[in-house]
């Protein structure tokens, strides 16, 4: 059981660490070809060998190279709860593949190695992305176990999607960024989050007695993680019983506004909060102004706890197409398949940023100059390009002056974005070029 709730502590992680440390540690891994989940036969057969089963029983689903099978198929191991898609009214992209774009070449971050862009796919063991320019799909390719019809779990790129949703109910009255989570939740008035402010949270400026230290068995993130877990809980366990539970007990340490500390708590609390406010599930809401209104054509679907609560920091999973859609409308002020789904200016509050002072007090060696804000990574791109960061290397980047929209699905051996970010943020800035170029 202590595996499985491994599996959701590393759903979470994103650290400040050196980079070239994962280059180097990533050497002595299967390559992303060796690892190929259909090559290695992950729980096929009827049954499946014994030796190519995987569960979330024994945490064995998400131990590396299992776990770039069990990306593709999360509610085969974990309980979910569905995202209704689009029934009528479906968006279609329009496809103009441009074969250049896998022969686009960058430096690595901190090395003199050149790459092309297709080769820094395998390095980041990716298993799904496409790139749209003005809106249409100009790169499209799927690796290992993800089909085009299939779905892949999003990581932290959840919490952009909670983060946006709050954004939008703000811009729209029903809620209060001055106002505190206390005031919304009742049971999180006595919790660090009870004076903490709407945009504290949505900025992950709050100042919480919690860490996320995976080397500590007395690390907080073991707590978190017991509680959220939707497995019968130990024999002789008296700790909270669900995702709402922990959150009343984390206690403040410090003054909120002050510094970026980005944990997961934070985008549980907003969802409470969403939820409280407006009657409905996470998961409904996204459907309803988000799913829906895109004109998606899978049902995307949320990993829950033990009680049925949604995990809004980490637990979305859903299709790439539909993703990509996602973006687009973000990189299009909001407008989409026919209709105003975001108001421009909560986009363009996303693109302004947050604040870089608190941010620069996080540690973030790669991140230089960036903020956060809205649950969006802001980067010092003079374009105002914006990105949703999840682990093992899923990523929505969006460059409104490149008219460019990247969505990724990965499946990194290593949890922390910087074992991606060598390859990645030089990548991203190689297409921005070729793009501009091409305007």
């Amino acid at each position: 059981m202590k595996k499985y709730i491994l599996f959701l502590a590393l759903m979470v992680l994103i650290q400040p660490v050196i980079a070239q440390d994962y280059l180097k540690l990533l050497k002595n891994y299967p390559t992303a070809e060796e690892s190929n989940p259909i090559k290695m036969g992950w729980m096929q057969g009827f049954p499946p060998p014994k030796d190519k089963i995987i569960s979330a029983a024994d945490g064995s689903f998400f131990k590396f190279p299992a776990s770039r099978y069990s990306v593709n198929h999360m509610r085969q191991f974990l309980p979910t709860t569905v995202v209704l898609a689009a029934q009528t009214n479906r968006y279609n992209f329009t496809v103009d593949l441009d074969k250049a774009i896998d022969n686009i070449t960058f430096t690595v971050m901190g090395t003199n190695e050149k790459i092309t862009w297709r080769e820094s796919l395998d390095k980041v063991y990716a298993d799904g992305v496409i790139v749209l320019h003005k809106g249409k799909i100009v790169y499209e390719n799927y690796f290992g176990g993800l089909a085009p019809d299939g779905t892949h779990a999003l990581m932290s790129v959840s919490k952009t999607f909670t983060g946006t949703l709050g954004a939008l109910l703000i811009a729209e009255g029903v809620l209060d960024e001055n106002k505190t989570a206390g005031d919304y939740v009742p049971e999180l008035k006595k919790s660090a989050f009870g004076d903490a402010t709407l945009r504290q949270i949505l900025d992950m400026t709050t100042a919480l007695q919690y860490d996320e230290d995976y080397n500590n068995p007395k690390s907080d993130i073991w707590a978190y993680s017991a509680a959220g877990n939707p497995f019968p809980k130990p024999a002789g366990y008296k700790g909270p019983e669900n995702y709402y539970e922990y959150l009343e007990t984390v206690k403040k340490a410090g003054t909120h506004g002050k510094v970026f500390a980005y944990k997961t708590i934070n985008t549980d609390a907003m969802g409470w909060v969403i939820s409280r406010v407006t009657g409905k599930s996470i998961p409904e809401l996204i459907s309803e102004r988000f799913w829906k209104p895109l004109g998606t054509h899978h049902d995307g679907y949320y990993q829950v706890d033990g009680s049925g609560i949604a995990f809004a920091g980490g637990g979305f999973n859903v299709n790439l197409r539909d993703l990509a859609m996602f973006g687009e409308m973000v990189s299009n002020k909001g407008f989409f398949n026919g209709k105003q789904i975001l108001p421009a200016k909560v986009v363009e509050q996303f693109r302004a940023g947050g604040n870089r002072e608190a941010f620069a007090k996080a540690g973030y060696t790669n991140l230089k100059n960036w903020s956060y804000t809205d649950m969006w990574w802001v980067t010092d791109n003079k374009d105002g390009a914006i990105t949703a960061r999840g682990v093992y290397g899923q990523t929505i980047y969006v460059d409104p002056v490149a008219k460019m929209v990247i969505v990724r699905f990965a499946s990194n051996p290593f949890a922390p974005n910087q074992a991606n970010d060598p390859y990645s943020l030089p990548a991203y800035k190689a297409l921005t070029s070729y793009f501009l170029r091409k305007k």
